[in-house]
């Protein structure tokens, strides 16, 4: 998805609720993998992503989430969309 990517660089894009429970699975996933530092990992990463998105995920992500086995995303509503009323959400990283 593109906006997983900006979602790693930035670490809270303000979207829809379906397209944010949508990335949470895929985000979970990477910043499982760049918590161990290893070759294979990279690569594997680097598939999916650019060097400078896997540089942010293995060098700043990874190692602040070590300890932490999983539920790296908290997902909070906000008011509906003015045009269609879809839901709108913020995605972010915790802390």
């Amino acid at each position: 998805t593109c906006a997983l990517p900006i979602l790693i660089l930035k670490e809270r894009i303000f979207t829809t609720e379906g397209k944010a429970k949508k990335l949470r699975p895929f985000l979970e996933k990477a910043i499982t993998k760049a918590k161990k530092n290893t070759l294979a990992n990279r690569r594997l990463l680097l598939m999916d992503f650019t060097p400078r998105v896997v540089d942010k995920l293995i060098k700043e992500i990874g190692p602040k989430y070590i300890n932490r086995v999983g539920g790296y995303t908290r997902i909070m509503k906000t008011t509906n969309r003015k045009a269609d009323s879809a839901k709108m959400v913020f995605i972010e990283l915790i802390k």
